[in-house]
């Protein structure tokens, strides 16, 4: 039976991540109906109605990753740390692609996100292997995403 503390801890957990979604909607919620159509992209380029649910499903995923490793104590703080970074890169993404129009800056920002997560990866292992398996999902897409954000910046 799961504690009172674990289960608040995990609903916290999850509902952060799922809140980073929210911000990084609100940021491109104006660009990808004008300004985002309008830009050269790839053969390859999935379906915009795709990104939504890919992306709650993998915030959902973060959220539990993360209290996992919260699970283990004091001595998983640094690791949390890296994914409370890797967390705030990805929602400026959003903002430097879309609100800002930059791909260019988004590339930037779409690498430093991918090396964070890898390091949070890394982290989380020894704490949880769970924790670790449950963000390489997260890792795939944000690898495919920003090929993607490259061959935009490339095209335009």
């Amino acid at each position: 039976m799961m504690r009172r503390q674990d289960a608040l801890a995990l609903a916290g957990f999850v509902a952060l991540c799922l809140a980073v979604a929210v911000i990084a909607g609100f940021a491109t919620a104006q660009s990808v109906q004008s300004w985002y159509p309008t830009l050269n992209k790839p053969d390859w380029t999935p379906p915009g109605w795709l990104f939504g649910p890919v992306w709650t499903v993998l915030y959902t995923m973060m959220g539990v990753s993360a209290w996992l490793v919260w699970r283990k104590g004091v001595m998983a703080r640094p690791a949390l740390l890296v994914f409370f970074a890797q967390l705030a890169v990805n929602m400026l993404w959003s903002f430097l692609f879309f609100y800002w129009q930059s791909p260019a800056l988004g590339l930037i920002d779409s690498i430093a996100m991918w090396v964070l997560i890898v390091a949070t990866i890394l982290m989380f292992k020894p704490n949880s292997r769970l924790a670790a398996a449950l963000l390489l999902p997260y890792l795939l897409w944000v690898s495919f995403a920003t090929a993607l954000n490259a061959a935009i910046v490339m095209l335009n």
